[in-house]
């Protein structure tokens, strides 16, 4: 249900340039095209992201699911990823954040922007990854 669940936002993300990908002008969504890290092809995925001075945060919750979500494996696999915001597409790397680092920004950063995400990590029973998300230079 939610690899149609997912279709379903990525279509309509692409469609409508991400108007109404998170239905709250508080909560920031992009799109992220990644290859995957198995198969090589490419997979789209919408997540929610904060836009920082170090670059665009991502995390993966998975909902509180057991294991990393695919999309964040993908992500750890890939030299680089495509990314979206509304209209505007660019080449990203993709940066996790380990040790103090991400313990800083999981709790500084996203936690105190949005304090329920921390139920998906107590769901999980894991360490949420976190990435940075830092334009290629061209």
């Amino acid at each position: 249900m939610l690899r149609f669940g997912n279709r379903i936002g990525v279509w309509m993300y692409r469609t409508l340039d991400g108007r109404l990908a998170s239905g709250s002008k508080d909560v920031h969504v992009l799109m992220l095209t990644t290859p995957g890290r198995r198969t090589g092809v490419p997979r789209s995925t919408c997540v929610r992201y904060l836009d920082t001075p170090d670059g665009l945060i991502v995390w993966g919750t998975g909902s509180g699911s057991r294991q990393d979500p695919d999309w964040f494996r993908n992500l750890r696999a890939a030299e680089t990823t495509e990314v979206q915001i509304g209209a505007k597409h660019s080449l990203m790397h993709a940066r996790e954040l380990t040790g103090p680092e991400r313990h800083t920004m999981w709790t500084n950063v996203i936690l105190r922007e949005d304090p329920g995400i921390g139920r998906f990590a107590t769901k999980a029973k894991r360490t949420i990854p976190v990435a940075v998300l830092e334009p290629v230079e061209k």
